[in-house]
């Protein structure tokens, strides 16, 4: 089954080259980035997404996802009050701080807020001590995370992103990571969307300026180092028409300041919302097809998705799409449960957009031995 909606994902991305060339993609001043679409789990649109890059603070969106992964399971909790080590309280003085204080402890929940909002890298090492013990163990976790995640070019050394040669992720890892912190934690993502915190009396803002550029952002972190430049990840949603909302997710890495990197994550989000549409094509469990089966309990099977198919395209495009369906005929029982049974491809002037597999939607055992008989008699004269 796993394997199964992984090919549905994947092939989901299949947007074909000369469709793609009809939007043309913006001209981003930055060394890489990728625009995700949420909703439907398609890159729109990238520019070296798998070169290596220096994620910075980015690092930590990792490390508030793995906090937030202890709080579900009940390992820590908000209100609980941990101790400020001294390597927390010293690290790299020049570096953003939230300014905890060996002398006070300070509560999960402000330590969150002060990682998101106010980029605080001693916060960072203080949630990695509260979850693990210490960063490197942490550390080990946010890798295995991000293994599970399918982040196929990542590495973590450290829950701050400080830099270090061995921590280092790139454009399309950071969107499927930012996408997992939007779906598995939406009620914690909210504190991405808070615009300044206050703690120790020191008021700091979220250096997320499309926070008040623009109503629909709602997170969700930057980054800087000398080396790595100016990175961003933002994330907006807006209406979809009659498929109710959408969400993109912009990633980019290199920019010249501050001002270039909000103004091209802009950019990027506008372009995505104003030149594409994501439409639903199929229900989960909707059958497409009922075709005749062979040597089988049933004569017929109903076929078509595990889940909802949701699709990314051009504006105008979703009214020129027509199905074709390709099975792997003759159906011969037995047939298990979501087994694959064939493909179907949405074809836009007769040129495919994009293939889709397409399984049983039931499972049809074996006929009798006479059932079988008949049937292998009926298809050899077939």
């Amino acid at each position: 089954m796993k394997k199964l909606i992984a090919a549905l994902a994947a092939s989901a991305l299949l947007m074909s080259a000369a469709n793609a060339q009809q939007v043309p993609a913006p001209q981003i001043a930055a060394r890489s980035w990728t625009l995700l679409d949420v909703t439907s789990g398609q890159i729109i649109a990238s520019q070296d997404a798998d070169m290596r890059i220096e994620p910075a603070s980015l690092t930590k969106v990792m490390t508030a996802y793995v906090v937030f992964g202890a709080l579900r399971d009940k390992k820590i909790t908000l209100d609980q009050k941990v101790n400020v080590s001294v390597r927390a309280w010293k690290v790299d003085g020049s570096s953003s701080k939230m300014f905890i204080d060996p002398a006070t402890p300070v509560s999960i929940n402000d330590l969150l807020y002060g990682l998101m909002v106010q980029s605080g890298n001693d916060a960072a090492v203080a949630l990695a001590e509260a979850v693990a013990g210490d960063e490197g163990t942490f550390a080990h976790l946010m890798n295995e995370q991000a293994q599970r995640m399918g982040m196929k070019n990542t590495k973590f050394a450290n829950p701050h992103g400080l830099p270090s040669p061995d921590n280092y992720s790139t454009a399309r890892d950071l969107s499927i990571l930012a996408s997992h912190v939007i779906k598995d934690f939406p009620e914690f993502y909210k504190i991405d969307s808070v615009k300044e915190f206050t703690y120790n009396k020191i008021k700091q803002q979220n250096r997320n300026r499309l926070l008040w550029l623009d109503p629909t952002v709602d997170g969700m972190k930057t980054g800087h180092t000398e080396a790595s430049g100016f990175s961003m990840i933002a994330s907006a949603h807006r209406p979809n028409g009659t498929a109710g909302e959408r969400r993109l997710i912009s990633v980019l890495s290199g920019a010249t300041s501050d001002g270039n990197r909000t103004a091209e994550s802009q950019k990027l989000l506008n372009w995505g919302f104003q030149n594409f549409d994501t439409v639903k094509l199929y229900t989960k469990g909707q059958a497409i097809a009922t075709p005749e089966v062979w040597k089988g309990s049933k004569s017929t099977v109903k076929i078509g998705f595990p889940n909802d198919v949701l699709v990314t395209v051009p504006k105008g495009v979703a009214q020129k799409m027509k199905p074709v369906l390709e099975r792997k005929d003759p159906l011969v029982a037995p047939l298990a449960l979501n087994g694959r049974v064939g493909t179907l491809k949405m074809m836009v002037d007769g040129k495919p957009l994009l293939a889709l597999p397409v399984v049983s939607l039931e499972e049809v055992s074996e006929a009798s031995i006479f059932g079988r008989a008949w049937d292998s008699m009926r298809l050899w004269m077939k």
